[in-house]
């Protein structure tokens, strides 16, 4: 059984997906508390302007060709908007623990098919045992009753009545073959193997099962509120529903942040003045030295321009800015009115699956609580049945034996013996299972 359970959870797709839908959901939810880091960006422009334009260098026109470069670095961080990030992260963690009590869920429900399936494998090889034995005793009274027809000591019919009998017992050998092959394929499929004829799960002693069952069905219910993981993820969807609401009410509050940027450029049109060398001039004034004029020089320093180079251009540049924003939502189409409303009917939903997931859950509990009462009592019941119609058998086959008795007196007790051990083994099982259904509403391991 174990062997089967692990192969069955290793190979199944269906639970694979379920995986992938929790790991979106971990994806979400470990991007909601990033959403609390600063946002920080980072932008590198290069261009070439051609025609009259702004130099970026000095913002004064130009008509020329100019390459230029922009390079800026900014960031923000929210102080503080309605906590809609605090409630997001809570809904995100809240509907991603859901999704790990789902994946829970497929596993439970896929382990109890599981168990059915094993279950019916073995009841089915029990039942085809039994019926190789009823066939093989047919088959026994037919060569000796085929011996005494031989022998003229008794009449055909009653050989005929046999050979029908035997028939009836191969039929229903064949029947069963076929219905061990159909549980067989049932549980490879199950575990997502490919069908083996061969396989025969390991025989378990149903007799270590076979007692009255303790506690009650409200008992059982209260257990499985505790343990069950439908039930928890449906509460958890609800208070991640509860959360959504919140997050949503908190878009209605003025947005506090912290921005900050740090900025440089360059432009091929930017120039610097070099001295290359200082000489007399003229200034085309003068002064009357003893009544004559003499004009008056001063010293001229020459320059020539030359290009600013790209590392000078990137450190001189430099400039930062810091400011604190506040953002106030006035009106957006009411639209986060609306995602308000539309998270309060998420929740209403939420709030009725999980009350309709409590109420199936009872339903259940008190059905699968019947059930195996009835089961109980009709294996009990069987068991009498069984003893009674060995003891009428043994006397009418003896009887029978021994020419007293007909055909039909003996065929009918032989079905009738038949009949009860087959009904018992279905009902030995079906307790089995039913205690395990019980168990497994506990949260108790079922097997």
């Amino acid at each position: 059984m174990q062997q089967c359970v692990e192969l069955a959870l290793a190979n199944n797709l269906e639970l694979k997906q379920a995986e992938i839908q929790a790991s979106s959901a971990k994806v979400d939810y470990k991007q909601s508390r990033n959403n609390l880091l600063p946002a920080v960006n980072g932008f590198v422009e290069h261009g070439l302007n051609q025609g009259r334009s702004i130099d970026p260098f000095s913002n004064s026109y130009l008509n020329q060709n100019i390459n230029y470069a922009n390079y800026g670095l900014s960031g923000g961080v929210v102080l503080f908007n309605g906590l809609a990030a605090q409630y997001n992260i809570k809904s995100q963690r809240l509907a991603y623990e859901a999704g790990q009590a789902d994946i829970q869920q497929n596993k439970d429900n896929l382990i109890v098919q599981v168990m059915v399936a094993y279950l019916q494998v073995l009841a089915t090889s029990d039942q085809l045992v039994q019926i190789r034995n009823q066939a093989e005793l047919s088959r026994k009274q037919v060569e000796r009753l085929t011996l005494l027809n031989n022998e003229g000591s008794i009449t055909p019919s009653q050989l005929f009545d046999l050979k029908g009998q035997l028939a009836n017992d191969e039929i229903s050998l064949i029947n069963t073959q076929n219905q061990l092959e159909a549980a067989r394929l049932t549980l490879c499929q199950l575990m997502n193997v490919p069908y083996d004829p061969t396989i025969q799960p390991q025989s378990i002693s149903t007799g270590d099962f076979l007692k009255s069952y303790e506690g009650s069905a409200a008992t059982v219910y209260q257990s499985a509120l505790q343990n069950l993981a439908m039930v928890k993820s449906a509460t958890l969807k609800k208070e991640s529903a509860e959360q959504g609401v919140k997050a949503w009410k908190s878009q209605l509050w003025p947005v506090f942040s912290v921005n900050a940027g740090l900025y440089t450029n360059y432009s091929s049109a930017a120039k610097t003045a070099r001295l290359i060398s200082s000489s007399e001039v003229e200034t085309g004034g003068y002064i009357k030295i003893n009544g004559s004029q003499s004009p008056v020089y001063t010293m001229q320093d020459n320059f020539t321009q030359q290009d600013i180079s790209y590392g000078n251009q990137f450190r001189n540049n430099y400039s930062t800015n810091v400011n604190l924003a506040v953002r106030i939502p006035i009106l957006n189409s009411l639209q986060t009115r609306n995602r308000i409303s539309r998270s309060k009917l998420v929740l209403q939903n939420a709030d009725v699956v999980e009350k309709t997931t409590r109420t199936r859950l009872q339903q259940q509990v008190e059905q699968a609580w019947l059930n195996m009462t009835a089961t109980y009592n009709r294996y009990n019941t069987l068991l009498q049945q069984v003893d009674a119609f060995n003891e009428s058998f043994r006397g009418t086959e003896a009887r029978f034996n021994e020419g007293v008795l007909n055909s039909v007196d003996y065929l009918t007790a032989k079905n009738n013996l038949d009949r009860a051990n087959n009904n018992l083994i279905i009902a030995r099982y079906e307790y089995v299972l039913r205690t395990r259904i019980l168990d497994y509403y506990q949260g108790m391991p079922v097997w």
